[in-house]
Order: structure tokens, then sequence, then C-alpha cells
């Protein structure tokens, strides 16, 4: 087993996991995100990304999710346009079943007054559609094209673009398709309020109101405004390293995770990482930027687009079970003293050791699409300081929250990973065959780690 990465205290985190207002739940922001709720039986979360890499910006790869954090290749070099040169595409799932990328059509040091469109219908194969010229007179460069669905079902494409009077300052307009192809746009308008010099703008809608994500081309920071109107005035609240993400970011995309939480992802091209960074109060206050494990130094500028899909794992509630290690296959989930230990279980075992190796599968406690676990005691499987424990259910928010997990494929026929519900990325995993709850590295050997077949019950 690999050396265990050290891991924040608990109350550190909790300062950034505060629980969602309600009134925070999303309508209609993001192309494919649902209402924010664990995936029910037998269907799981998915999340794609569509980079292009560090290593070549003439095509782009395919990436698939069902957390939003070990991001596994779909498909490599899945797209290259006519003119071999892709940048900052933004993906949609449109209301045709397709998918559709949208991106910038040259580097950064060419003239370009086009934006480009592709489609697809599996994610791994993509079809040229059009380069389209953005209609804005002395348009010296358009670039970073996003992709953002209104409440109503607009569709539309909110694009940076700079004038050949100053061709390096930035500004984002708006442009709305005028047809169910997508292949007709309004007249630009441009975003009132985030004004100049403001680059790669992302919009999420929250409520009535409209989150917009942009990075100041002087600082290098990634700002914050709010509207009304899709169109603005936007307000600028938030300047400088106001979140804690530090300089040279860009390319932010913000979604909506299981829990409620929201997540946003941005390119670190100052120091070649990828990050995200959580929010748990409607963008207030954010977690501490963490490097997105497998990609960050290969990707660059991505969008997300989130859906529920079926095929996920799926175990029955108010049955009995006993949890098997997928890669240690003769040790069992064992309470031992209120602490969740994984020995060796065998049909000599005595039947106080079967006992212990037995628990009831319920609903969730803080989300019934989520699993929560019950001892013969009546105590539940919970985390604390990330150590798997068992405990009274005390009836506080806290606790059914430490005490839900989400299923996740594992990495072996019928097994299953548990991921915490209030600490995404965090994983019910075995360590030196104890159980904790620790952060995804997107090895393979923690996929094993942390992958549990459930069988039949040892009492």
């Amino acid at each position: 087993m690999t050396t265990r990465p050290p891991t924040p205290s608990r109350r550190t985190l909790l300062r950034a996991m505060a629980v969602l207002p309600a009134s925070a739940v999303l309508v209609g922001e993001l192309p494919g995100t649902a209402l924010a709720a664990a995936p029910p039986s037998g269907s799981a979360t998915r999340y794609t990304i569509v980079p292009f890499l560090n290593s070549n910006d003439g095509t782009v790869n395919v990436y698939q999710s069902d957390d939003a954090t070990d991001f596994r290749l779909l498909k490599s070099s899945a797209y290259t346009p006519p003119s071999n040169r892709i940048r900052d595409a933004s993906v949609l799932k449109h209301t045709d079943g397709f998918y559709y990328l949208t991106y910038t059509t040259h580097t950064w040091q060419d003239v370009s007054t086009t934006i480009g469109f592709a489609r697809s219908s599996d994610r791994a194969n993509w079809t040229f559609l059009y380069d389209y010229t953005v209609p804005i007179a002395n348009l010296s460069r358009a670039w970073a094209p996003e992709w953002f669905v209104d409440s109503d079902g607009s569709v539309n494409v909110i694009v940076s673009c700079s004038l050949t009077s100053n061709e390096w300052i930035f500004t984002p307009y708006r442009l709305r398709a005028t047809n169910s192809a997508l292949t007709a746009w309004s007249s630009p308008v441009a975003l009132s309020g985030i004004g100049a010099n403001h680059i790669d703008t992302y919009l999420v809608k929250s409520g009535s109101t409209y989150h917009a994500f942009t990075k100041n081309e002087t600082t290098k920071y990634i700002e914050y405004a709010t509207a009304s109107s899709l169109n603005g005035p936007y307000t600028i609240s938030r300047t400088g390293d106001w979140a804690g993400w530090g300089s040279y970011r860009e390319g932010p995309s913000v979604i909506q995770l299981d829990n409620g939480g929201w997540r946003i992802f941005f390119d670190g091209y100052g120091d070649g990482s990828y990050y995200y960074s959580d929010s748990y109060d409607t963008f207030a206050t954010w977690s501490a930027p963490t490097a997105l494990p497998v990609i960050s130094g290969t990707a660059r500028h991505f969008t997300v687009i989130k859906e529920t899909v079926s095929g996920g794992p799926s175990l029955a509630r108010n049955v009995t079970r006993s949890f098997r290690s997928a890669n240690y296959t003769t040790r069992y989930w064992q309470n031992q003293s209120s602490l969740l230990n994984l020995p060796v279980v065998t049909g000599s075992s005595t039947s106080a050791e079967k006992t212990a190796s037995t628990f009831t599968v319920v609903a969730g406690l803080a989300d019934p699409n989520g699993y929560s676990f019950r001892d013969s005691s009546g105590n539940y499987l919970r985390h604390w300081d990330f150590r798997a424990r068992f405990d009274a259910n005390d009836g506080t928010s806290t606790f059914a929250k430490d005490a839900t997990f989400i299923a996740r494929t594992g990495t072996s026929s019928g097994a299953i990973r548990w991921e915490s519900y209030n600490y995404p990325s965090r994983y019910l995993r075995h360590y030196d065959y104890q159980l904790r709850v620790d952060r995804t590295d997107g090895t393979e050997l923690f996929r094993q780690d942390s992958s549990f077949v459930p069988v039949a019950a040892w009492a």
C-alpha cells in the first residue's frame, strides 16, 4: 500500500463545509446539471471535460469522472478541427441529445475573429460543424467561448472579444442561438458592468441571480460578479485574491456537486497545475485549491458538464450485508471497539467476529439516494478526523452528513467505492487494515484500496 498523504484537521475543513442554504438550489444554470442529489440506485453521476493539451493545442482529449475529481481518459485526440487548432473548448449537452463544442480557433499570438463548433453523439467522436465569424466591427480576437443555458432554455455563448484599437483588452459578449440547430446567432451584446480587460467569463445561475467568474487580465486573478439580468449590469464584488486561489489563474468552470456544494475548476497556467475548490455558502468562501489528480499538468482550459446516466452501483436498503475488500479478498469490514478495521474473517471466525462484520444497509441519513450503515447495536458508521468509526446518531445534520456515503463504481465486478457525502473526493479506504476517509490521488492502487464488494452477511 502507498504511504497515506497528510490530511488537514477536521476543524480546518469544516470552515469550508457549511450547510448549503436552501436558496442555493440550482435551477437551470448549467447544461446537463440536475438538482443536487446523490444518483439513485442503478444510476451514476457522470462529469465530462474536453480539454486541449498542455503539449498540443491542435487536438482535445475527452475525460469522464463519476466524482468530479478522478477523471479517466475516454478518448485521446478525440477531435482535431480542420484548422488544426483548438483551445478553450466548452462542452454542452443539447436538447437534441447531441453534445456540442465551441472553442477558440487560433493560438494566442494570432488574429482570430471566429469561434469553432463541433458535434458528437457519444462524446468520443466529433464532427466539425462550422467556424462562426463574430460580427463585431473592428474585431481583433474572439476567444474562450463558453456555453450558458438560461433557465428559460435559451442557449447562449459568452465570448471574450477585443478590438483592433487594443487587441489585448477583452470584453465579454453574449451571443444567443436563434435556432435549435445552433447555427444562427443574435447580434453580440456586451455584458454590462464586467467591462473591458476581462476574459474567460463563465456564468452560472442560482435562483434569480446570475453569477459571473471572470479573469482580470491585469491582476491575473479570477474575479466574481453578480447581476439580476443575463446582460447585466453586473457588479464585481470580489477582486484580488478574495477566494485564496492565487494569481495567474484562468478558465474558470463551475458545477454543482451531488451533495449541493459548488466546485470551481481553473487552469493554474502560472505554475502548470489544474485546480479545483469547493464552496458551501453560495460562493462566499472556498476551500483551499487542490490540484486535480492525474490530469493536472496535462489538461488545459476546460468546462464541465454533469449528467445522470444508467448503470451505476445498485445496493438494496434495509438488508444486512458484509463488505469484502476488493483487493484483499479474505478481509472484511469489522467493528472493533467502535473503530472500523479490515481483519481476516473466515467460516471459523467466532460468532462475535461475524456479528461485528455484519451491517444493515439503510438510506443515507443526509440524502436518501446515498447510503448509511448501522451495526448490530444501532450505531452508525461515520467519519471523525477522517477515521471510520461507529457512534450513536445524535440527530444533528453534521452527524447525518458524516454518516452518509455516495456509491461510486468500484474496480471489479460488483465492487462499490464509498465517497464521503460532505467531503467530496474523499473515500472510505483501507490503510494498514484500518478504514479511513482519504482524498483520492487518482492512482489505481487507491481505487482498489477503496473498493469493497457487498456480500451475504456473515451473521
